[in-house]
């Protein structure tokens, strides 16, 4: 099977790569660099076949993906600045990477009869209430510039396409790039006490975890909408910092002992406004994983604990 990845560069292309070398399977990594971007860490991305390719430029897809024809596309690919999405200069190139970039892929894997994976969020809906979001549920209601172009991708697979995995997921974090538990991580050097949300509440999805799955899933014709992120029950922001803290401190940090580090918790409202909303209930229903016959993710306290081993914390 011959798979061509989007958005090697960032965190979950970097591991979609890997799960593939590490299943004989025939990976192109893909992104708008030149050459390979990502961390250097002597796993089997850094030196796997890679082609640069602008997700924005439908001749640019086209002749990539015609000269690749690959079985299957997996669309890591993304605009994920949540916030910077909001300003006024950056809404048409959000738009051209999250829309329209996808509908170029889409319309490419139609023409070459190849699968595609497309990469989502619980952004797509208003994260109201506190049930579960289903993953077949169509009440649409983006609160954010992100979240209407994230949307707009997923209807143009969707529409163009028969053979599709979408795949949503939630509170992103890997080795390959920014996310939540460096920046905690971080400002706790910095800082002695920290105000952290207490009221948005969801799951993190850890992308090591998330490639292991996306593999199994393009093994199979189980198309469909899912919802992915890792077990172990749904926390705060808060919650996760806690737990964060707590772990890192066992692995012999004492700085972020409660002792030497205050987090307190905060109301959204109070935290202060960002420039994009953020839902409140990213809770995720994952159920459609098992009763179609894949494995769910380890949870969220064990990826975190596998993650911070493979951080070197001292170093960042």
């Amino acid at each position: 099977m011959k798979v061509l990845v989007t958005g090697v560069g960032g965190q979950l292309g970097h591991d979609v790569m890997n799960e593939l070398a590490s299943r004989g399977y025939e990976g192109i990594g893909s992104d708008i660099k030149e050459t390979y971007s990502g961390i250097q860490d002597g796993t089997a991305v850094t030196t796997m076949p890679y082609v640069p390719m602008d997700i924005t430029d439908a001749s640019s897809v086209e002749k990539v993906l015609t000269d690749a024809k690959p079985d299957v596309v997996v669309h890591c690919a993304a605009w994920t600045a949540v916030d910077l999405a909001e300003d006024e200069d950056k809404k048409d190139i959000v738009k051209a990477v999250n829309a329209t970039g996808t509908k170029n892929i889409a319309d490419v894997c139609k023409k070459l009869d190849c699968k595609m994976v497309y990469i989502s969020t619980d952004y797509v809906f208003d994260g109201q209430g506190e049930k579960a979001w289903e993953p077949d549920c169509k009440d649409y209601k983006p609160l954010n510039v992100y979240g209407e172009t994230k949307l707009a991708g997923e209807l143009a697979v969707s529409e163009t396409l028969d053979k599709y995995f979408i795949v949503r997921i939630a509170w992103v974090f890997g080795k390959n790039g920014k996310n939540f538990i460096k920046t905690m991580l971080n400002v706790a050097k910095t800082h002695d006490t920290l105000k952290v949300v207490n009221d948005q509440i969801g799951t993190p999805t850890y992308t090591f975890d998330l490639a292991r799955l996306l593999v199994d899933m393009i093994e199979t014709d189980k198309y469909g909408y899912y919802h992915a992120t890792n077990e172990g029950g749904y926390i705060s922001w808060y919650d996760f910092t806690k737990e964060i803290f707590r772990q890192a401190a066992a692995m012999g940090h004492p700085e972020y002992l409660p002792e030497n580090m205050t987090v307190n918790s905060v109301t959204t409202a109070e935290y202060g406004a960002s420039k994009a909303a953020r839902p409140f209930n990213s809770r995720l229903d994952k159920s459609k994983l098992t009763a179609n016959g894949f494995t769910p993710l380890p949870t969220w306290q064990d990826a975190l604990g596998r993650y911070l081993k493979e951080l070197n914390i001292g170093e960042l």
